[in-house]
């Protein structure tokens, strides 16, 4: 098991670190597999020219957790967050080859939840195909951590992640109120069965392809934070 406390550090200081080598050749390709086996049909399943996503990815692919989640892995999640953690949200995304998809700077501000209810300190609703999103208190989106699972190389060149360093130390932050002469950009490689780990807070956007390779990704968040009790996280599951 790796030394995760230099991960630890950077994930607290910049918002963001990358650990290569988590996955095999062997357990990404059953991975693909598994996506390739989907049922396309339900309204989980996004398909463009630019972008293919599943949205609730886990229960949408339920024999994927077994190569997923396997014991090495949860081990590292515990020892990098803590036994509290659990799964709040899994999206899969595939930019093609061709896709001149991009994203401009953001944070990633909303969570899935169960149901609508207007409640203080929950705002910016959105609903689409049933499922119910929402800017939740700034508490709960400071304990959430992303896990991207690289199932290809990804570098600049097909649309690795930029980020702004230590963003996400400064609360909800506009994209247009970014001062340049203050902050870097930095672009964040990672190579196939790497896995990069961030906090939403954190600004981030990605670039169009333009060498014609895919990047696929699956998109895991923890959170160890209850919601309000009247709300429930959409998708949780242990870990």
């Amino acid at each position: 098991m790796k030394n995760v406390d230099p991960y630890k550090s950077q994930l607290e200081s910049f918002g963001f670190t990358t650990l290569e080598h988590i996955f095999s050749n062997e357990q990404i390709e059953g991975m693909l597999k598994l996506i390739g086996q989907a049922d396309m049909s339900k309204g989980t399943f996004r398909k463009t020219a630019d972008l293919f996503a599943i949205r609730q990815f886990l229960k949408e692919v339920p024999e994927i957790d077994q190569l997923i989640l396997n014991d090495e892995f949860k081990q590292l999640i515990h020892d990098l967050f803590g036994w509290d953690y659990f799964i709040v949200k899994s999206i899969y995304f595939d930019k093609p080859e061709q896709s001149n998809w991009f994203v401009s700077y953001h944070q990633d501000l909303t969570i899935s939840v169960d149901r609508k209810v207007e409640l203080d300190d929950y705002s910016k609703w959105t609903i689409k195909q049933d499922q119910f999103s929402v800017q939740p208190p700034l508490d709960v989106l400071k304990q959430i951590y992303t896990v991207r699972i690289h199932l290809d190389d990804t570098n600049e060149n097909n649309g690795a992640l930029k980020v702004v360093p230590g963003s996400h130390l400064k609360g909800v932050y506009r994209p247009q109120d970014i001062d340049w002469s203050m902050e870097t950009e930095q672009t964040c490689d990672v190579p196939k069965g790497g896995v990069m780990i961030m906090k939403p807070l954190l600004l981030h956007s990605s670039s169009r392809t333009i060498n014609n390779n895919k990047r696929r990704v699956i998109h895991i968040e923890f959170c160890n934070q209850e919601l309000h009790e009247k709300l429930k996280w959409a998708e949780r599951m242990s870990v």
